[in-house]
């Protein structure tokens, strides 16, 4: 029979590592077999996720299951379900899975479509003032859309189409150079640098969360609040500096647009005042953002912090009580349930690999190779993140690059000298900034790159520009700002 998801090439190369790493390749000295066999699944799973060889979330599943049924997590073959599915009782797992269900909000109401208008009829009379509307909407719109892909290719795109085919600029007419080409990469290359910025911006933010608290023995706990404010400096200087070298780069043709104000305000017309729905949309939002900052800690006490996962699901229980989203919009929203299957898998496999001592092993392994350059941690810490970042060419998935590497290149940075917060929070934007890079980095490049705007040569071109303007930015302002904070 035909199963139409499966790819058998990528699927037998990745089956063919994994049993490379499980039987043939020796168990080495110092590693308990159990944990080389969960390497090797581990890494097989990376294997099938970066060659695509099925959905995600079946090959989560499929792990989950090979977890439980060889027993490699506590040596107990056919009885290890409980650390198979021990991903799911993951909070921050929940955070973004509810946060992505609510998010849904955005478009079912005209929410989003109506802040980016908005913002266009406020800054667009000039193409750069666009490339800025763009930013600020996505902006705007990060802290509470998990998914980067909804936000910028579901959300963003489809007002970036709008606004460049009002100037008849279209890779149909062959006129991309006049408005198209500049505002398709403004759209896409604001992405990553809003994912930076805070914890609920992208999927894999929290994984990074839960890395470095086990790297630290929790001793470092990025909360949503700590995140934002951390991000907030740089994030902002490389959002103000983007368009501009974006222009530079490859300059609009048309470089005055007050029609663009015009379009937009017809667009804000044809939405109609704002919907009650809408409004109620809005006070979740701010609550939201209200307790994710940790705003109630602040003024009476600890006693009344609120996990941010149980302020999400609080926000979606008033948006279904309200009815701004129904029960049968939570099911529809499959993105949610998927990111909330794949994830709980690989934070499991994870975690163990941690506790079974691997990361270890591979930290102090880079440790040892870097000693050997007789590099400060200063040196050891920037070839930790240009290797980490610019292997981002060799992976389709920033999740899948994010669990495959994050772990052991922080243990190691950390043990080289590095500052454990400073360096936690450079991994982390890192880890975002990468997203930049290529027409396949992360979902949204696809759905930008797919709508024919620019060749692959030009987004290639602007992606390494960016990828070294947004490195810059957060290792100078980042750290200047980090040092402020008392990060280092």
């Amino acid at each position: 029979m035909k199963t139409e998801s499966l790819k058998p090439g990528p699927a037998l190369v990745a089956i063919a590592i994994m049993l490379l790493i499980w039987f043939v390749i020796p168990v080495p000295s110092g590693v308990k077999p159990n944990a080389w066999h969960l390497l090797a699944l581990f890494i097989g799973t990376i294997a099938a996720i970066i060659g695509k060889a099925m959905p995600i979330g079946a090959l989560a599943m499929m792990a989950i299951a090979l977890v439980a049924l060889t027993g490699v997590t506590n040596d107990k073959p056919g009885v290890a379900i409980t650390d198979a599915l021990s991903g799911f009782s993951n909070s921050l797992i929940w955070l973004i899975g509810i946060s992505i269900m609510i998010s849904r909000g955005l478009i079912k109401t005209g929410l989003g479509a109506r802040i980016g208008y908005y913002f266009i009829a406020l800054f667009g009379r000039k193409t750069i003032g666009i490339g800025y509307a763009l930013s600020m909407s996505e902006l705007i719109l990060a802290p509470v859309t998990p998914s980067n892909t909804a936000r910028g290719g579901g959300i963003m795109h489809p007002i970036m189409k709008s606004i460049a085919a009002s100037f008849d600029s279209s890779p149909e007419q062959g006129t991309t150079a006049r408005i198209g080409r500049y505002l398709a990469l403004v759209n896409y290359q604001a992405n990553p640098i809003t994912s930076v910025m805070f914890i609920t911006a992208t999927a894999p933010n929290p994984l990074v969360v839960k890395l470095v608290a086990e790297a630290t023995g929790s001793q470092i706990t990025l909360s949503w609040g700590t995140w934002a404010l951390a991000m907030l400096l740089p994030g902002l200087a490389a959002l103000l500096l983007m368009p501009l070298v974006v222009a530079w780069i490859y300059p609009p043709e048309i470089k005055d647009t007050p029609d663009a104000h015009d379009f937009a305000t017809s667009k804000l017309r044809e939405l109609g005042p704002v919907k009650h729905s809408e409004k109620i949309l809005l006070g979740v939002f701010a609550l939201l953002l209200f307790l994710w900052a940790g705003v109630p800690e602040m003024l009476v006490g600890k006693a009344y912090s609120i996990d941010p996962a149980t302020a999400a699901l609080s926000g979606l229980t008033l948006l279904l009580l309200t009815g701004v989203l129904t029960w049968d919009d939570i099911l529809a929203e499959k993105s949610a349930w998927d990111t909330v299957v794949w994830f709980s898998a690989l934070v499991m496999m994870a975690g163990f690999l941690n506790k079974l001592g691997i990361v270890a092993w591979l930290s102090n392994g880079l440790q040892s190779g870097i000693l050997q350059l007789g590099l400060n941690w200063v040196g050891a810490t920037a070839l930790l993140v240009l290797v980490y970042m610019y292997a981002h060419y060799f992976f389709a998935s920033t999740t899948a690059h994010i669990t495959a590497m994050f772990g052991a290149f922080y243990a190691a940075g950390i043990a080289l000298g590095a500052p454990p917060m400073a360096f936690a929070l450079l991994l982390a934007a890192t880890s975002s900034i990468m997203m930049t890079l290529t027409h396949y980095a992360t979902g949204t490049s696809p759905i930008v790159f797919g709508s024919g705007y620019t060749t692959l040569g030009q987004w290639w071109l602007a992606g390494l520009a960016m990828s070294v303007v947004n490195l810059t930015v957060w290792v100078i302002v980042g750290g200047i700002w980090w040092k402020l904070l008392g990060y280092w």
